[in-house]
């Protein structure tokens, strides 16, 4: 007999309420994040890229502990946050456009959304993590530099030209989800 389903309907703890079976946040996580793919509409394989600013408030805007901060300095990221709880996505990405690209107003298409479930690297014993994830485009600016306070580099990357091990957060993932395709390691 098959395994009963568990639907994605979650309680602090599980039971029944009212008639039906909820569950508790997979034991090894779940994660609701929203991605920017900010490119220019002249070349499609062109997505603003970044390498975050140690100084910035990553824990604040990216929710990225020091830690992790520092064995990102040398790897690209998209402009990407998880959720703030109750945050809707479309608000999420309206949130990152403004705190990790200065971005106000941008016209932000989608989102696309993707499911992925694979085992925790961090607490494979803990079984699968789970990731929800909302991806929203968007063009760059006629004309505006390229720039942002919170990255200490922040560039229009042809997606060709870079390998996923020079992107950090499983970043490359997120791109071949998006239609992007990667090419070989770049420096």
């Amino acid at each position: 007999m098959a395994t009963p389903r568990r639907f994605a309907r979650f309680r602090p703890s599980e039971g029944e309420v009212g008639g039906r079976r909820v569950w508790s946040v997979p034991k090894a996580g779940l994660c609701i994040s929203v991605f920017l793919l900010v490119g220019d509409p002249k070349n499609p394989n062109l997505v603003v890229l970044g390498r975050p600013s140690p100084s910035a408030p990553w824990s604040e805007i990216g929710n990225l502990e020091p830690a992790s901060l520092a064995s990102l300095q040398e790897r690209w990221l998209l402009p990407a946050s998880h959720l703030v709880e109750l945050e809707s996505p479309r608000a999420a990405a309206e949130r990152v456009a403004l705190e990790q690209l200065s971005l106000e107003h941008v016209e932000l298409r989608g989102p696309e959304v993707f499911s992925e479930a694979y085992p925790s690297p961090n607490r494979p014993e803990e079984g699968s993590h789970w990731d929800l994830e909302f991806l929203f485009r968007a063009d760059w600016p006629h004309g505006r530099e390229l720039h942002s306070p919170v990255f200490k580099e922040l560039r229009l990357i042809d997606t060709r030209t870079i390998g996923a091990n020079n992107l950090g957060r499983s970043h490359g993932d997120i791109l071949i989800h998006a239609g992007y395709p990667l090419g070989a390691r770049m420096t």
